[in-house]
């Protein structure tokens, strides 16, 4: 195998990857539009179409994966938690690519922004609500800001939530300012998986993306970080700069927190503590390592 080749496969298994044991029903498919059945049922009773928002949680809260996830498995922990605690929760698959069922998130990010702009609308008709939450977690924290501040989501949208979000690109610890010496390569990984070339320190995505400020008016913005990240490189350009961001390194919370990239979004409680409050700034109550068995 040429050297090249053998480069895209770990850049492949691995880049902003939120799940590297993923799970899903047989009969689900990289074609269906709709969430699957599980979704709605074993996996914790969210995407209920029936559910109208209380007057304490007034906006449904939409879940976004990250790359190489679905709709179930990113939130087979977060779901149910919000849904306990009276959220109208959603979530949506996107960025699929054709024959390649399950691992989703690897399609050109600006199409993904336009399936959550689609989904979004969906949702706000179901519920009655004026605006959204979104929750999201790697790919997932970052590919809405594309949809607040080009395809006018920030109307439609109170807050977003990102979870070891990749919003300046990563480095992969390195390893991705190797591509240069493997001509061709970043061709292929940008044709095979157009998420992962997009994502990367530098490419003319990101670039677009940050261009003239992280943030739009009018949404508020939380970024919930580690530092073990291993994925998203280095973990402190996942923050993000603006007026009405809040920034949170999850060891200054807990120190004794060592969840890396894929548990933080996965299973990481005290993360998802830090989820709750930002959804309900209102009502926050201080996150501690005892925030695991709230």
């Amino acid at each position: 195998m040429l050297p090249w080749k053998r480069l895209l496969r770990p850049l492949a298994a691995v880049l902003l990857a939120t799940a590297a044991t993923v799970t899903v029903p047989a009969t689900a498919t990289a074609s269906d539009p709709a969430p699957r059945p599980s979704a709605a049922g074993s996996a914790g009773g969210w995407n209920d179409y029936d559910c109208e928002p209380s007057a304490a949680h007034p906006r449904p809260v939409v879940l976004v994966h990250g790359t190489f996830a679905n709709s179930v498995d990113n939130w087979l922990a977060l779901a149910p938690y919000l849904k306990g605690r009276g959220y109208c929760v959603f979530s949506l698959d996107y960025g699929r690519l054709p024959g390649v069922p399950f691992f989703h998130g690897l399609g050109p990010i600006d199409k993904s922004a336009e399936q959550l702009s689609v989904y979004v609308d969906k949702v706000l008709a179901a519920t009655g609500a004026a605006e959204a939450d979104l929750v999201g977690h790697s790919q997932g924290g970052m590919m809405p800001r594309y949809y607040l501040k080009f395809l006018g989501g920030a109307a439609k949208v109170n807050a977003l939530v990102g979870i070891a979000p990749n919003n300046h690109g990563t480095t992969l610890a390195g390893l991705t300012r190797l591509l240069p010496y493997f001509p061709g390569a970043e061709d292929l990984l940008t044709a095979a998986t157009p998420a992962l070339a997009q994502q990367i320190a530098g490419s003319a995505f990101m670039t677009r993306l940050n261009a003239g400020g992280d943030t739009v008016p009018g949404v508020r913005y939380t970024v919930i970080a580690t530092r073990y990240d291993e994925v998203v490189t280095p973990y402190r350009s996942q923050f993000l700069s603006g007026s009405d961001v809040t920034n949170v390194l999850i060891q200054n919370l807990c120190p004794l927190d060592l969840s890396e990239h894929a548990l933080l979004g996965l299973t990481d409680r005290i993360a998802f503590h830090e989820v709750a409050n930002a959804l309900d700034p209102a009502h926050a109550t201080p996150t501690t390592c005892a925030s695991v068995i709230g």
